[in-house]
């Protein structure tokens, strides 16, 4: 076990058992967890009989937390950081820790494993070799001009959303992009309800409008 390095370490979006090997043992060996919900991540520590310390580092705290976190690696604490569900800083907290390791020479490695949008985008059947991941759209300010800015995208566009805005994204998305452009939409990946529903824009709102939407989402968008 290395000392004085940060891993950021995936954890399953659904399924326990997408948990790599190797990622259990580390959560085992470091000296510290930062965990986005101690609660939630609880669950799954256990599961796997993990008892190193966990401490709290989410988008509330992360801010007056980091330096601390940064100077306790410097002076050799190995620290795993994990979120509520996938990869640290993909649409979650991560990012300000993992510059703040990298300006003051702290070594950071992410390990590969669960994040949400491959499966969705690899299950889509749409163009994979570029693309371009959104995550979630600006809730009020701004998200007019993302939407407008979108239109002209040439890559496969890739969004994340709540189950309560799903269908007001689609109708926006297919206001601004057509209401004929080739989607998809993925819930629940690697959960017992998990679906994919594919089609036009029109097609997915009548689906979703008859289906009330439930679980997380992730929309695949065609480009131009």
């Amino acid at each position: 076990m290395e000392t004085g390095k940060l891993y950021v370490i995936p954890t399953p979006i659904g399924n326990l058992e997408d948990m790599t090997l190797r990622s259990i043992n580390l959560l085992k060996e470091c000296d510290l967890i930062l965990a986005e919900d101690t609660r939630t991540s609880g669950f799954l520590l256990k599961h796997y009989g993990i008892e190193t310390r966990m401490q709290s580092h989410h988008k509330f705290n992360e801010h007056k937390t980091t330096d601390e976190m940064v100077e306790q690696m410097r002076g050799g604490t190995c620290v795993a950081l994990i979120s509520d569900a996938g990869t640290p800083a993909i649409s979650d907290p991560g990012f300000l820790l993992v510059r703040a390791c990298i300006q003051a020479g702290v070594d950071v490695e992410c390990l590969p494993g669960a994040t949400a949008f491959v499966p969705a985008l690899v299950e889509s059947g749409l163009p994979c070799d570029r693309f371009c991941f959104e995550g979630f759209l600006p809730q009020k300010k701004g998200r007019q001009t993302r939407l407008q800015q979108l239109a002209e995208e040439n890559r496969t566009m890739i969004f994340y959303e709540s189950p309560y805005r799903v269908l007001k994204t689609l109708c926006q998305l297919a206001e601004h992009l057509g209401s004929n452009r080739g989607a998809s939409v993925s819930r629940e990946i690697t959960k017992i309800y998990a679906e994919t529903v594919r089609g036009t824009l029109e097609e997915l709102i009548i689906h979703f409008t008859q289906q009330t939407p439930r679980g997380e989402f992730v929309i695949v968008v065609a480009g131009k």
